[in-house]
């Protein structure tokens, strides 16, 4: 065995996992761009600035998460692994001028992150998402589209238990009262709380709701509610977004002290959980709206929302389910050959299958034929073609091991046309 290993927190995806994840890749980008969504495909990396800016200087994800790349001598400008999509793919919208397009601009991708979490099931330091991006629209009609998306989504998959935990976090019209609110309700206990959530009672109290220490945990049970302390606008968007999702069958569970772990968060803010599986390991992803990221990242005021569902925890919540995901039957043919000299031909005949639409590969191998047919059995061929010693092939239909009499190309390629359309 190789003295190397793959770094801690990070997994190399093979056979049935592999094929798991490309299957939920794959209907998540199915269910997007059904929507309406385009792809895009941002760096992954970018400059630091945009993540401390834009996500926060003191969430986890920029102060304690963020993977920073060391720069080259003729680097000025410090990089680092993307944590997230919001903040590049809204970078990638102002510096390409989609302001002009039609507005709501919709992008999906799915792509790979990267934060120095700490490991465990379904919180991996490399990480693929799922993200969903709507820019330029501040109705709440889009709120509803895409909290719909991620739901159906899910849904589709055969997750039909997912819940969706919905909160409003207010606007800068009306925060800084529930944030002084917030701050006069943890103050008595300042001293009992963290380096880390000291700050945040300073800095932004709101995070002091999504903290793991056990002193902020149990403080915030009893803190007041966002809904409570929002201006008008704010209630009547999320009033607004509440019965446009009721209207379409999607059911919310009110979330009131729900803030969602970035800085750049305002109004529409929900979690798509699992039932009986509070907190991160329930949690399967979440969005929100930020309208005020743009101008903190250099661009002018722009509307936004979004969400992010992790591809891994789906896999696992799938697999947790015993819902089979990613299994195909195999439509795979083998080409082999009974005389050595044939390897020219068997690569051939594979790639002339393959131009026409069937998927092929070529024994090119020196092993006899009983070999040969053993390893096509091992990749679940549904059958083989042998070239035989006179040029002619013969079929042999792996499902019950009948061997056809030899044929010529033309014939032969017909019958696995016909197989493969049973």
């Amino acid at each position: 065995m190789s003295g190397f290993q793959a770094p801690r927190g990070m997994r190399d995806l093979f056979g049935a996992d592999a094929a798991a994840a490309a299957h939920v890749e794959s209907a998540a980008y199915a269910a997007a761009e059904a929507a309406g969504y385009q792809r895009i495909v941002s760096p992954i990396a970018e400059e630091s600035a945009l993540f401390e800016r834009g996500i926060g200087g003191s969430s986890d994800v920029v102060s304690k998460e963020l993977y920073r790349l060391a720069p080259h001598s003729e680097e000025s400008t410090p990089l680092s692994l993307r944590p997230e999509a919001t903040a590049g793919i809204l970078r990638a919208y102002i510096q390409h001028g989609m302001r002009s397009a039609p507005q709501p601009v919709r992008l999906v991708t799915v792509a790979p992150f990267f934060r120095h979490d700490r490991p465990q099931k379904g919180r991996y330091r490399q990480f693929t998402q799922f993200n969903v991006e709507a820019i330029g629209d501040a109705g709440p009609g889009i709120d509803i589209e895409v909290i719909e998306l991620g739901a159906s989504f899910l849904v589709g998959l055969g997750l039909r238990d997912v819940e969706v935990h919905f909160n409003s976090v207010g606007c800068a019209t009306c925060r800084p009262a529930y944030a002084a609110a917030l701050t006069a309700h943890f103050a008595p206990i300042e001293g009992e709380l963290g380096e880390v959530d000291r700050i945040r009672l300073r800095e932004n109290p709101l995070r002091l709701l999504d903290s793991k220490d056990p002193a902020a945990v149990r403080r915030s049970e009893s803190a007041p509610s966002l809904p409570g302390h929002l201006c008008a606008d704010c209630a009547a968007h999320a009033a607004a977004v509440r019965q446009g999702l009721a209207a379409i069958g999607v059911a919310l569970v009110d979330a009131p002290r729900l803030v969602r772990g970035l800085d750049y968060y305002a109004r529409s803010a929900w979690e798509y959980l699992l039932p009986g599986e509070q907190g991160q390991q329930g949690a399967l992803g979440g969005g929100g709206r930020y309208d005020g990221l743009a101008e903190l990242i250099g661009g002018s005021a722009t509307p936004a929302i979004g969400f992010a569902i992790g591809i891994d925890r789906v896999v696992h919540a799938l697999q947790d389910r015993g819902i089979t995901i990613g299994e195909v039957a195999s439509r795979l043919v083998v080409v082999c050959g009974i005389d050595e000299g044939s390897l020219a031909a068997r690569i051939g005949l594979a790639s002339t299958l393959r131009t026409a639409g069937i998927s092929a590969r070529a024994d090119v191998s020196t092993r006899k034929i009983g070999k040969q047919l053993e390893g096509a059995a091992r990749n679940t061929a549904v059958a083989v073609i042998i070239i035989e010693p006179d040029g002619r092939l013969s079929l042999r239909i792996m499902a019950d091991g009948k061997q056809a009499e030899p044929a010529d190309e033309a014939s032969v390629l017909r019958a696995v046309a016909a197989l493969l359309k049973r």
